[in-house]
């Protein structure tokens, strides 16, 4: 799973790019746009520069340039024709596959790129919720169908994380003035994907509350420290991976029972792990679970 990926199936170009199998076939076919290799048992695949053609062609004809033009590009040709694109319009589908390029290239440049040209048109917050989510999300699928390694997933989680870091440090200097509560937000131990736990800090900050922010794998008995300094503390947590060695109810109630117990704390639960949780039948009005982060943030 570590090795960087080079050969694609039809259907990892499809999971990619959002054009059909069969359209793909049919571009294949009478506009000679790519040139599908065989493995020695007659499989057909696609190579690293099949992938990254299709990204450009499916950008251009999403955008109203008819595939029969876009065929008769030289590639160079193309590839200018999309940063054209990408700089004139920047944002939504056309940030997309740019991110997805940067990310299959490792090409930190065009990352930057196609950021700086996003922050000149809207804020930050409509980035991270309008593109980097949905973003986020494709990672996750194209990553569980293995259609992408940890590696790519690496390094455009970092990019983006620099990114919340740079925006955060712009709002640490605010005084707080939402309300006595304080936030706390913490990852359980062995969990380290961050990024949707940093973001929440930022919206925190943003509307003026006082967050603090402990990171990743912080034992449950950690939480108790700030209790010694702090009263009515709403803890928060985004289970990803973890708890894996336990239910979720069952780290939940560890929760409750050596931390939230005769107090007027709470502790507010997001993320992915949640699919596997019957959040409805979990009964404990010290625990709050949300479906996603927007919801969260709705009743901020």
């Amino acid at each position: 799973m570590n090795n960087i990926k080079t050969e694609f199936t039809i259907k990892d170009l499809e999971n990619f790019s959002g054009i059909k199998a069969h359209t793909i076939r049919i571009w294949e076919k009478r506009y000679n746009l790519f040139q599908p290799k065989r493995t020695d048992s007659n499989i057909r695949y696609y190579d690293m520069n099949s992938l990254l053609k299709l990204l450009n062609v499916s950008l251009l004809y999403n955008n109203g340039v008819k595939i029969s033009k876009i065929a008769i590009l030289s590639e160079a040709k193309m590839e200018l024709s999309v940063k054209e694109l990408v700089f004139k319009e920047g944002f939504e589908s056309n940030a997309l596959n740019s991110f997805k390029l940067a990310m299959l290239n490792f090409d930190e440049a065009l990352f930057n790129q196609t950021y700086n040209s996003l922050i000149s048109q809207t804020s930050f917050r409509t980035i991270f919720t309008e593109i980097f989510i949905p973003f986020l999300n494709e990672i996750g699928i194209l990553w569980q169908v293995h259609s992408i390694t940890p590696a790519h997933e690496h390094f455009i989680t970092n990019l983006i994380k620099q990114k919340i870091l740079i925006n955060l440090e712009k709002l640490q200097f605010l005084q707080p003035n939402k309300s006595s509560r304080k936030f706390v937000l913490y990852l359980p131990m062995n969990e380290i994907h961050e990024l949707g736990l940093l973001y929440l800090h930022f919206e925190l900050l943003f509307h003026g509350y006082h967050s603090i922010y402990l990171g990743q794998s912080v034992p449950v008995e950690n939480l108790n420290d700030l209790q010694k300094i702090f009263s009515d503390v709403c803890f928060v947590t985004y289970l990803t991976v973890e708890p894996s060695k336990e239910s979720i109810e069952d780290y939940l109630q560890t929760v409750n029972s050596e931390v939230l117990q005769n107090t007027n704390d709470t502790l507010w639960v997001l993320g992915s792990k949640l699919a596997q949780f019957d959040s409805d039948s979990f009964k404990n009005d010290k625990i709050k679970i949300f479906k996603s982060a927007i919801d969260l943030l709705n009743i901020l």
